[in-house]
C-alpha cells in the first residue's frame, strides 16, 4: 500500500507535539514520550528497510503521530504497511495524516489475527514504537515471542528505548526477552539527536516456535546476541 499523505483543506490538525503532550499527561505509562520521535531515530528505526525488497511487508507498532510512518513512507513507497495503534486519538492523527493507511486500531498482541485476516504470512520488518508498558503482565511478556513468530527468516524487529532507561528493570527485562527468541540483538550507538536521547535494538535471526529458547536468555543453536558499537548497526515514540 502506498501511502499519501493528508492534503485537506479546513482547519489543521493539532501538531503531533501537541497530540503527545495532551496524551502523556492522560496516560503516561501507555505513552512512552512527550514528544514525537525525531527524523533522526527514526532512520535508525527503518535502517534494514534500506536498500532491501521492493516491496516489503511492513508492520509498526504504535506508530501514534507517524514520525516513523513518514521515514518507512519516504524509504519504500512500494511497500505492504500495516500499523497497530491501541490509543484511539493517536489512531485518529495518523488516519487523517495518511488517508487510506492500513490501521488496526487494538492491542499488538491482535499482530498474528491481522496478518493472517490480510493474507500475510509474515513481515519483513517490524518497527515498534511501544512503551514498556505494552510489554508488562501475562499478555505483554509473550509480545517478543509473538513478533519473532511472524517475522520472516531475513526479516529484522527494531524497538527503541531512552539511553538514561536502558539499564533500569523493564529495560533490561525487555533486552533478555531480545536475546530469547533472536539468534542476534545489535544496538546502535546514541542518537543524540533525539529527546530524550535514544538508542535502537535491531533484532534478526527469529527463534522459530518449534525450536523453544533455552532458559538464560539465549537461543537454542545460536551464537548469543552481539551488541555491535559500529554506526552502521543501526513508546510511544511516534
Amino acid at each position: 500500500m502506498i501511502l499519501q499523505p493528508c492534503t485537506a483543506s479546513g482547519s489543521a490538525l493539532p501538531s503531533g507535539t501537541r497530540v503527545f503532550l495532551r496524551e502523556f499527561a492522560r496516560a503516561p505509562l501507555r505513552t512512552a514520550s512527550v514528544v514525537p520521535s525525531s527524523p533522526a531515530l527514526a532512520r535508525r528505526m527503518i535502517a534494514p528497510l534500506l536498500g532491501g525488497r521492493v516491496a516489503p511487508v511492513v508492520v509498526e507498532l504504535g506508530p501514534g503521530t507517524g514520525s516513523f510512518t513518514a521515514a518507512l513512507r519516504a524509504a519504500a513507497p512500494g511497500m505492504r504497511y500495516l500499523g497497530v495503534e491501541l490509543n484511539p486519538v493517536m489512531a485518529d492523527h495518523l488516519v487523517a495524516r495518511f488517508p487510506g493507511v492500513d490501521l488496526l486500531r487494538g492491542p499488538a498482541a491482535e499482530l498474528p489475527r491481522a496478518l493472517a485476516e490480510r493474507g500475510l504470512p509474515a513481515a519483513d520488518l517490524v518497527v515498534s514504537g511501544l512503551p514498556w508498558q505494552a510489554f508488562a503482565g501475562p499478555v505483554g511478556s509473550e509480545l517478543v515471542a509473538t513478533i519473532a513468530a511472524h517475522l520472516a527468516p531475513s526479516g529484522a524487529y527494531t524497538q527503541f528505548t531512552y539511553r538514561w532507561s536502558r539499564w533500569a528493570p523493564p529495560g533490561r527485562r525487555q533486552h533478555r526477552e531480545l536475546r530469547r527468541h533472536f539468534g542476534r540483538v545489535d544496538l546502535s550507538p546514541t542518537v543524540w539527536a533525539n529527546l530524550p536521547p535514544a538508542v535502537v535494538y535491531t533484532a534478526t535471526e527469529p527463534v522459530r516456535p518449534d525450536a523453544p529458547p533455552r532458559p538464560g536468555g539465549e537461543p537454542p543453536e545460536r551464537r548469543p546476541a552481539a551488541l555491535a558499537t559500529s554506526p552502521m548497526t543501526s513508546s510511544s515514540h511516534r
